[in-house]
């Protein structure tokens, strides 16, 4: 290959299995080309070159010798700056934190590290995850591959914009209320959050019920290859998931046609003329391909107040020292937001808990017919840099205008944004799918029969010296 700019995992696994090319080649290249679009897009909150070329050496070692670890062995990546690498900084994208070195990666990165992923560093985040767009004090504004004037979306900003521009097949994000795909949706990928607990997460999450580890990339292969090496029990998480993992690969393969329920607003939504006819379009394309689609106009009351007890709360907790002798240090965004979760009484709070309990249920009996449930990922198509919330949304929250996203970090149902397609601005949208309980394969297939319908060729972006 000339360049490796938007490889698969499967085309460099290929490529370093019949030695056509080496693994020092590709991250020689990738540094090439970040040296070229970091300055632009503004994607990382740390770089570790030298720890890449020790990793990439050894990969290449193991490569000549015959004996590579897998899939994944000497391919780039990064990790969202909320998940703890060994040797990096973990700053949660917060000037209320040090830039001490962790001692002790998270379960996911272990998983990585010993299948020989070639660490480039830790991707931007907005602050401790609070708001869905890609900014923060620490780091700054980082800007969508599409347009540089747009969000890749959040939190998992610097993530989803190394995937989209084409430097890595795919990195890791993290979603505790829509932040693997929300920036998705606007980067034009896939954003896979599984069942909860099915990817541990340690050390301990400030949002430990609602928090999730998971993929963004630009096929369905690729992400059932990476779920394939980070999920699995972890005694450190309470949560995880215990007992086999489904197959990810083999769910990929065309199989029975799906039961579908689909949503447009889920009964609250105010989305986007563009978005609704762009959502439509896409899911009368899975009826024409033989899936079962039944409409669905009010599935369930915004559980908004719910989520925002929950979440912010725990993220209040964690940084209640800040908010008394440094609250200048934080976003005024979240700041606010974390000041009106601190004053909440424990009545209010936990009334909340058991209300949450009450909606999983109500949701399970909503989708108990079906397999999937389809909505918009998002209720606009885009979002302006340095904003917090949509101007057409503005009743809403620095999290709640994402709509569609939260509610299912409540029920801890397995959830994913796939790509559909452009709209009229030349701008990618995604749809949202969300599964029954462990139903991780249903996404999957679905993925798989996305890219098949979008012949193989996942989007590009345009307008910037990717290669």
């Amino acid at each position: 290959m000339a360049g490796f700019a938007f490889a698969t995992i499967r085309t460099l696994a290929q490529g370093y299995r019949s030695r056509a090319f080496s693994p020092t080649e590709v991250l020689s290249d990738v540094i090439r080309r970040l040296q070229t679009l970091e300055p632009k897009l503004n994607m990382f909150a740390h770089l570790d070159l030298e720890g890449a070329h020790g990793q990439a050496k050894a990969a290449e070692a193991r490569m000549m010798a015959g004996a590579l670890l897998g899939p994944l062995d000497g391919i780039p990546t990064a990790i969202k700056d909320l998940i703890a690498v060994a040797g990096m900084p973990q700053r949660f994208g917060s000037r209320t934190t040090s830039g001490a070195l962790v001692a002790q990666d998270a379960p996911s990165v272990a998983r990585l590290r010993a299948g020989g992923a070639v660490f480039l560093g830790k991707s931007t985040t907005s602050e401790f995850g609070c708001k869905a767009v890609g900014d923060s004090p620490l780091t700054g504004i980082t800007r969508n591959p599409w347009d540089i004037l747009k969000t890749p979306g959040g939190s998992s900003a610097g993530s989803a914009s190394l995937v989209a521009c084409g430097l890595v097949p795919y990195a890791l994000g993290t979603d505790g209320g829509g932040s693997l795909r929300i920036p998705a949706a606007l980067s034009g990928l896939y954003g896979i959050k599984a069942q909860f607990g099915r990817v541990p997460v340690y050390p301990t999450s400030a949002t430990p019920t609602l928090a999730h580890v998971g993929p963004l990339t630009r096929t369905a292969e690729d992400a059932a290859a990476v779920l394939a090496v980070i999920a699995g029990y972890e005694p450190r998480d309470p949560f995880s998931v215990a007992g086999p993992c489904p197959d990810f690969a083999g769910a990929l393969n065309p199989g029975p046609r799906l039961r579908i329920a689909f949503s447009p607003t889920l009964g609250y939504g105010q989305v986007d003329a563009e978005v609704k006819t762009l959502t439509a379009r896409a899911v009368a394309a899975l009826q024409s391909a033989g899936h079962h689609v039944d409409l669905i106009d009010h599935a369930f009351d915004d559980p908004i107040a719910l989520w925002t007890a929950e979440f912010y709360a725990g993220v209040a907790i964690r940084l209640r020292a800040s908010l008394k002798s440094a609250p200048q240090d934080l976003d005024p965004a979240v700041l606010q937001v974390l000041q009106e979760a601190a004053a909440q009484d424990l009545q209010t709070y936990y009334a909340s808990v058991f209300h949450r309990y009450d909606f999983r249920e109500k949701v399970r009996a909503l989708m108990q017919p079906y397999d999937v449930l389809v909505t918009p990922t998002l209720p606009v198509s885009s979002v302006d840099i340095g904003v917090d919330v949509p101007q057409a949304l503005t009743g809403r929250t620095i999290v709640s205008w994402a709509t569609f996203t939260y509610p299912f970090n409540l029920t801890g149902q397995p959830a994913m944004s796939m790509p559909i397609g452009l709209t009229s601005a030349g701008l990618p949208l995604g749809v949202q799918v969300v599964a029954n309980p462990l139903g991780e394969a249903h996404l999957l297939a679905l993925a798989a029969d996305n890219d098949r319908a979008l012949g193989g060729a996942p989007l590009h972006p345009q307008g910037l010296e990717y290669r």
